[in-house]
């Protein structure tokens, strides 16, 4: 009788995960399936003919990002990039606005306002890049069949659906599946195209496009560059806290110790996500053909791999994003308030303000640190694939978004899992006694 109600207790959490995990994967596999849809009106033919000549610089990042949704042009080749653009400008508007700081400040509230503004920013982005592909695309010589008024409404709206659909998907896994959604659909669009990167580069291999000690090292490279990004996602450096014995009553409390925590790349995969987001959107204008002027093609092609204004704005990007990330996820002031609140001090630095300056400054030296090795890992890549027909999907950025979304929702998993078999102890030591 006592087995029976245990596992009755302790069964609902792990159904919980167990759905969790099948609805995640369910969603991923709805993704997937847009990523086949085709935009109507456009000769398949013609396209790709088209998109094999146009495979490198922001089109072909753009078609990473997309999981190959661009070549197909699927109703999902706009990908999730206007949502996490409209995310980009509203984390900036909390920075600098008073309306947006008043909104976060507002608690679940503001939350929500915020989201709601996050999504129509979304829309009038994703609509804006969509009528672009839709000119573009006329523009790009035999790619449509009818071209008109007709087909830029239909094809701006398809995309726009496409967009916002998964926008509500990526959602849905946050709140009802496992993991971030919107991390989580970009690494399914990348790992879901490397069997094709992978035969393609054999193939490279076989025709003799790429020697065999050539693709050795290359395959040696992405496995050293997944250890060190492992490395360095677990890495951490811990601050000394110290809580002052109390004594209450005849007994004595507190002189214990712990540690704060700081990652040392604090920001995650979203710099490099971030960075690439505004590097795309020129890519409406420059890869779809909507001008044709020496002015545009010129400035398409500085945006190629191996290329200085390319490597600069991206380097850029990711440095500025990983300070401005870090500074939104971790408050130094707000932790020593809290640390002060209960009693804990950091050995030999005062309490309070001295201690908000202490944490900041070795943040700021531990993000000046995961900035570096965000930017490694992005950009050394990228000169071997612009020397090299190798493909997209084995360049620097989709390694590490694939390693660190894994490991994030690895680390989501796991979490749950303690969390159910600790209350299944408590259940237990209660029904014991």
């Amino acid at each position: 009788m006592a087995n029976e109600d245990l596992s009755t207790n302790t069964t609902p959490k792990s159904n919980d995960l167990r759905n969790r995990i099948f609805f995640t994967v369910f969603i991923l596999c709805i993704y997937r399936l847009g990523t086949f849809v085709p935009i109507a009106g456009i000769d398949p033919y013609a396209l790709q003919e088209m998109m094999a000549s146009t495979q490198k610089g922001l089109l072909g990042m753009f078609n990473v990002f997309s999981g190959g949704a661009v070549n197909r042009m699927a109703i999902f080749a706009l990908g999730i990039m206007p949502y996490i653009s409209s995310s980009i400008i509203v984390q900036l508007l909390t920075g600098v606005s008073d309306y947006f700081k008043n909104l976060k400040e507002q608690g679940e509230l503001g939350r929500k306002k915020i989201t709601q503004i996050t999504r129509y920013g979304t829309v009038l982005i994703a609509a804006l890049q969509g009528y672009g592909v839709s000119v573009g695309l006329e523009n790009a010589g035999n790619l449509v069949i009818s071209p008109g008024i007709y087909f830029k409404i239909m094809t701006t709206i398809s995309l726009v659906a496409g967009t916002t659909f998964l926008m509500w998907l990526g959602e849905q896994i946050t709140s009802r599946g496992i993991g971030n959604g919107i991390s989580l659909i970009i690494f399914s669009g990348i790992v879901a195209e490397i069997p094709r990167a992978l035969a393609s580069t054999f193939e490279l291999g076989r025709t003799g496009a790429l020697s065999p000690v050539m693709i050795i090292g290359i395959f040696v490279l992405i496995i050293l560059t997944v250890m060190f990004i492992v490395f360095v996602e677990r890495a951490m450096r811990k601050i000394l806290i110290n809580y002052p014995k109390r004594q209450m009553g005849n007994k004595i409390y507190g002189g214990q110790s712990s540690h704060l925590p700081l990652k040392i790349n604090t920001a995650g995969v979203i710099p490099a996500i971030f960075a690439s987001a505004l590097l795309l959107l020129p890519i409406t204008f420059a890869n779809f053909g909507l001008s044709e002027s020496e002015f545009f093609l010129s400035i398409s092609s500085l945006f190629s791999q191996g290329k200085p204004l390319y490597m600069l704005l991206y380097a850029s990007g990711i440095i500025f994003f990983s300070f401005f990330y870090t500074s939104i996820v971790f408050n130094p002031k707000e932790t020593a308030e809290n640390l002060r609140k209960y009693g804990g001090y950091v050995p030999g630095i005062r309490p309070g303000e001295r201690t908000a300056e202490f944490i900041e400054t070795v943040l700021t030296r531990l993000t000046t640190i995961g900035a570096s090795y965000l930017t490694l890992v992005c950009l050394m890549p990228e000169f071997l694939i612009a020397k090299y027909p190798i493909p997209f999907y084995l360049g620097g950025t989709s390694v590490l978004i694939v390693v660190v979304v894994a490991m994030d929702t690895v680390s989501q998993v796991q979490t749950r899992l303690m969390s159910s078999q600790y209350e299944s102890l408590i259940k237990k030591a209660k029904f014991s006694k």
